[in-house]
C-alpha cells in the first residue's frame, strides 16, 4: 500500500495509466454516485469504497502527484495529509461540478433578489341576476391589492434617498457558511441575516409604506359581463393583479361569476325552463293563456283542450343568449294545473254538478240544496 493509503488509484477509479484526465473525471463521477453515503445508507463498505474512489481522485485529478505517484508508488505530501474531502463544496472544485450534474447544484444556484418578478394573481367573485346575466351588464368591483407607494416609487426609501447594497453580501441575498465534517468541508448558502435576502439595506424607510415598498389600497375595475354568461365562468383580467415586485410585471386578477337561483326561470345552459299553473277548465275546454318571459314581456299560448298536467310548451328564442353565437335558447313552459284554494258557494255548486255529472264522490251537503239556496225556489 502507498503512503497515499490508496493501492492503486487507477485500478480503484478502473482506468488506465495513459487516462485522459477526461476519462479520469468521468470515471470518478460514475462511481461517487453509485458508492454515495446517501445512495447506500448504513453501508459501511460503500463508505469506504467512496472515501477510496475520493482518495484516488485527489491524486490523479492533480498532475503533480499523479506524477509523483507514477513515479514513487505513493504521494508523501498526501499521506496522513488533510481529508480527501478537502474543499468538498468550495468554488471551482470537483464536488461543486459534481452537486450541480447529480444533484441539480439547487444548494448553489444563486438568484439575484433585486431581479423583477411577476406579481401575484388575485382572484374575485361577482354576483349577477339571471336578468343581468341574459342582457349584459357593467359591473364595477373594488379589490384589496398591493400597489407600488407612489411617494417612494416603489423603493421603500424616504423620498431623497435610496437604498444601499448590503456590505454583508454584496447584494447576493446569501451568504456562505463552511462546515467540516466526518466526510470533509461543505458549503452551505444561506439567506443573509444583514439584509434578510434582500440584497439591500434601507437606512431611511419611506414613512408611507414602512418601507415595503409597496401599499395595499382599494383598486376599483369596471367589467363589462357579455349577455350569456354563465354561472361558474373564469373571466381574465390581464395585469389587473397585484403589482410585480422591482419592477416586474403586474399579476392578472380572476373574476369568478355566481349567478343565484332564480324564483321563477331554471337555467340549463342556453335553455330556460319555468312552471305555469292552468286552471282547470282552460286545461280541459282549451284556451289562452299569458306566459311572463326572462325578458320581462308576456307572450300567448295556446293550451289545446284536454291538456294534461305536465305537458311542456316551447317557445322558441325566448332563453339566454348564446355567449359565443347568434340567437337565444328556447323557453320550455311545463304546466300545472291550478287548484283554488277557495271557491265561492257559486263555484262549489257547479263543480259539484259536474262531479256528479261524472259520477265522483266528493264532499259536499248536495247539489240540489247549493242550486235552491243560490238560485232560489
Amino acid at each position: 500500500m502507498s503512503s497515499s493509503g490508496v493501492k492503486d488509484p487507477y485500478g480503484t477509479l478502473g482506468v488506465s495509466r495513459d487516462a485522459s484526465a477526461a476519462e479520469i473525471k468521468k470515471a470518478y463521477r460514475q462511481l461517487v454516485r453509485k458508492n454515495h453515503p446517501d445512495a447506500n445508507p448504513g453501508n459501511k463498505e460503500a463508505e469506504e469504497r467512496f472515501k477510496d474512489i475520493n482518495s484516488a481522485y485527489q491524486i490523479l485529478s492533480d498532475p503533480q502527484k499523479r506524477a509523483q505517484f507514477d513515479q514513487f508508488g505513493s504521494v508523501g505530501d498526501f499521506a496522513g495529509g488533510g481529508s480527501p474531502f478537502e474543499g468538498f463544496g468550495g468554488s471551482g472544485d470537483i464536488f461543486g461540478d459534481l452537486f450541480e450534474n447529480i444533484f441539480g447544484g439547487g444548494g448553489r444556484t444563486r438568484r439575484d433578489p433585486n431581479a423583477p418578478r411577476r406579481g401575484s394573481d388575485m382572484e374575485t367573485q361577482i354576483v349577477l341576476t339571471l336578468e343581468e346575466a341574459a342582457s349584459g351588464v357593467k359591473k364595477t368591483v373594488t379589490v384589496p391589492r398591493w400597489q407600488d407607494c407612489e411617494a417612494c416609487g416603489g423603493t421603500g426609501a424616504e423620498p431623497g434617498t435610496s437604498p444601499q447594497t448590503c456590505p454583508r453580501c454584496g447584494g447576493t441575498g446569501q451568504v456562505e457558511m463552511q462546515q467540516r465534517t466526518p466526510f470533509g468541508q461543505f458549503v452551505s448558502v444561506n439567506t443573509c441575516p444583514e439584509c434578510n435576502g434582500k440584497g439591500q439595506i434601507i437606512k431611511t424607510p419611506c414613512s408611507r409604506c414602512n418601507g415595503k415598498g409597496r401599499v395595499k389600497e382599494k383598486h376599483k375595475l369596471d367589467i363589462n359581463m357579455p349577455a350569456g354568461v354563465d354561472k361558474g365562468t373564469r373571466l381574465r383580467m390581464a395585469g389587473q393583479g397585484e403589482a410585480g415586485i422591482n419592477g416586474g410585471p403586474p399579476g392578472d386578477l380572476f373574476v369568478l361569476v355566481n349567478i343565484p337561483e332564480h324564483p321563477v326561470f331554471k337555467r340549463d345552459g342556453v335553455e330556460l325552463h319555468r312552471r305555469l299553473k292552468v286552471a282547470f277548465p282552460q286545461m280541459a275546454l282549451g284556451g289562452q293563456v299569458k306566459v311572463s318571459t326572462l325578458q320581462g314581456d308576456e307572450e300567448s299560448l295556446d293550451i289545446a283542450a284536454g291538456t294534461q298536467p305536465g305537458e311542456v310548451f316551447t317557445l322558441k328564442g325566448r332563453g339566454m343568449p348564446r355567449l359565443r353565437g347568434k340567437g337565444n335558447g328556447n323557453l320550455y313552459v311545463h304546466v300545472e294545473v291550478e287548484v283554488p284554494g277557495k271557491l265561492s258557494e257559486k263555484e262549489s255548486a257547479l263543480l259539484e254538478g259536474l262531479a256528479t255529472e261524472m259520477g265522483l264522490e266528493v264532499h259536499s251537503e248536495g247539489m240540489f240544496g247549493k242550486f235552491k239556496k243560490i238560485f232560489g225556489g
